[in-house]
């Protein structure tokens, strides 16, 4: 076929080389950066498709300057970073890639839980900076996992998993979230409650809720001032849903034990203050950053471009409405 398509940045080669099988042109940045604005415009124009990542803002002016691609394929289950009402006013399709990450992000919040709350990084850094001296009562004592209250705010694929897995610990769960989720009532016999009561009576408070105008700074002072001084913060959702500023206070005030992090609310700035923090660990937001997964989403967008260039419904449509008869 005669389709050209761009990729922001390189993926995986199995995507790719699909999209190679297809496509007349198949141009990938070469660059292991994003795009600035101003050269996301310049590279879309001509193109038939777009493989795009959760860094590229895909707004208004993109869609002016991409007036022949027919669908934007992003590379995450997210899409926020797509004005999403505006390419269905522009008829283009818009892709995202969902459940082929849930396990690796459901593990990675597992790995923050453990490091924040056992103390693993700064631990790490003492040994391999030479002052382990000997075994002492009081180094690094952290805080019990097995046994303890587990709070999940967003019940969907990824918050779903991470409950599950914490079964091995014995844990009571307690989930917050619009919709029942009876798959964890019946299965680790999860109970249902709002946020307040979540952040008040957990031990491990894990964020998985997409970023919405109604989530953003859903967690901030106030809200932080409900969870226990001995409670941890994990968010492998979106940045923003966290009040960053009011986070490092609260951890530098020791008015929560600690946090783990993968995303950030100016990413890939983060707060001031928060890298001085030894009770917070920090991850470059590498969620489903595993070789099986990442390449399970760089096959899924190039399968939702495809389907999407022949005129046929990509399996993962965002905006259904978009198509005719839908």
């Amino acid at each position: 076929m005669g389709w050209k398509v761009y990729v922001t940045r390189e993926i995986p080669k199995a995507g790719i080389e699909l999209l190679q099988q297809h496509c007349e042109a198949v141009e990938v940045n070469p660059d292991d950066r994003s795009l600035t604005h101003d050269e996301l415009l310049r590279h879309v124009k001509g193109k038939d498709g777009v493989l795009c990542l959760l860094s590229d803002r895909i707004d208004n002016e993109v869609f002016a300057a991409a007036t022949g691609v027919k669908v934007f394929a992003n590379y995450a289950v997210g899409y926020d970073n797509i004005d999403v009402e505006t390419a269905t006013r522009h008829g283009v399709i818009v892709t995202n890639t969902p459940g082929v990450l849930t396990d690796a992000t459901a593990d990675l919040a597992w790995a923050l839980l453990f490091a924040a709350a056992r103390k693993i990084v700064v631990s790490d850094r003492y040994v391999r900076e030479g002052k382990f001296q000997g075994w002492g009562p009081l180094l690094f004592v952290g805080h019990d996992i097995t046994g303890k209250t587990l709070g999940v705010v967003g019940a969907g694929r990824i918050g779903t998993a991470m409950a599950l897995k914490s079964k091995g610990f014995q844990m009571r769960v307690l989930y917050a979230d619009p919709n029942k989720n009876q798959t964890l009532e019946d299965t680790i016999g999860a109970q249902r409650v709002e946020v307040k009561t979540l952040l008040q009576e957990s031990d491990f408070v894990s964020l998985h809720i997409p970023l919405l105008p109604e989530t953003k700074h859903m967690i901030g002072k106030e809200e932080l001032g409900f969870m226990k001084p001995t409670a941890y913060l994990i968010n492998t959702s979106r940045g923003p849903v966290v009040d960053e500023g009011a986070l490092v206070q609260a951890l530098k005030e020791g008015r929560i034990a600690g946090a783990g992090l993968d995303v950030y609310e100016e990413e890939p700035k983060l707060a001031p203050g928060l890298t001085e923090l030894d009770n917070v660990v920090l991850l470059p937001h590498v969620g489903s950053g595993t070789v099986e997964t990442r390449t399970k989403m760089s096959l899924m967008a190039a399968e939702n471009i495809l389907a999407g260039l022949r005129g046929e419904r990509p399996p993962n449509l965002v905006n259904p409405e978009v198509l005719s008869g839908t």
